[in-house]
């Protein structure tokens, strides 16, 4: 897989739009179970259980695409989430406007049980699927991992550690087709998607989803419950406009090219920041 291919098919262009018309039909809002390709995940977690949840780092992710979910699991009795990155210190995310702190770094992380990968923008995602020592990390916690999950773009970095063969999955719109046609993937366009012990978002605010649905596996519904009311989790958005499979083909070019510009513009003066 070259870095131009990659580049050109992930997030943008027609291949993108061709993706959504196919798969427009398709329900949305809900999760899909797939057949386990292992032993039946963990039941809820009895009372007292500790729980360790990282959620992995690296050059720009989204930033809501792991504080979303942290907000979430952050919340639930006995875990503990910590950020994790390749070196500890400050990650920027798409934008280079923020920084997240990871105070742990894939040296120091021998296991997990429950493992987030974010999804991330061109940048991030591509440097992030062709990083070995990060696949290679991914691996090894998933080899001992109760939950795998992603947000977004970060089902690509499952694809490539080859986590999601032969799996059902879901990732960020724009990036249906590539995950369909470069991987033994079965592409749901749907806010999350559960196969086995591994769970994947759609882009962004699915990861807020997601995570609650997870929550209700670690812990139960009515603890999953009580979180979404202590976060007061109740969106109702001014617009109906957050669905690909209704967006005509003129919306999604423009929110492509909004995406894209924040994520290149002051390249330069934004990099010198550290």
């Amino acid at each position: 897989m070259s870095h131009m291919t990659t580049r050109r098919h992930l997030l943008r262009g027609a291949a993108a739009t061709a993706a959504l018309t196919m798969t427009s039909a398709a329900g949305t809002g809900t999760a899909q179970a797939a057949k386990p390709a292992q032993a039946a995940p963990p039941t809820p977690a009895a009372a007292g259980t500790m729980l360790d949840i990282g959620i992995l780092l690296y050059d720009g992710y989204s930033l809501l695409d792991p504080t979303g979910p942290a907000e979430v699991l952050s919340r639930l009795p006995g875990a503990t989430v910590t950020m994790v990155a390749q070196k500890r210190g400050p990650v920027r995310t798409d934008t280079r406007d923020v920084a997240v702190m990871a105070e742990r770094s894939i040296a120091d992380v021998d296991h997990l049980d429950v493992l987030l990968v974010p999804g991330a923008g061109n940048r991030g995602t591509v440097a992030a699927m062709e990083n070995q020592e990060l696949l290679r990390w991914i691996r090894r916690i998933d080899r001992h991992s109760q939950w795998t999950t992603s947000v977004c773009t970060g089902s690509l970095v499952l694809a490539a550690v080859g986590l999601l063969k032969g799996r059902r999955a879901t990732t960020y719109w724009a990036s249906a087709e590539y995950l369909r046609t470069h991987y033994d993937v079965t592409y749901l366009p749907e806010r999350y998607v559960r196969s086995g012990k591994i769970i994947t978002a759609a882009g962004v605010s699915a990861g807020l989803d997601m995570a609650l649905y997870l929550a209700s596996l670690i812990a139960g519904d009515d603890t999953a419950k009580a979180v979404q009311l202590a976060i007061e989790y109740d969106p109702r958005p001014p617009f109906d406009a957050g669905d690909a499979a209704k967006a005509d083909p003129e919306l999604k070019q423009r929110a492509l090219r909004l995406l894209a510009e924040s994520q290149e513009q002051e390249v330069a003066p934004k990099s010198r920041r550290g």
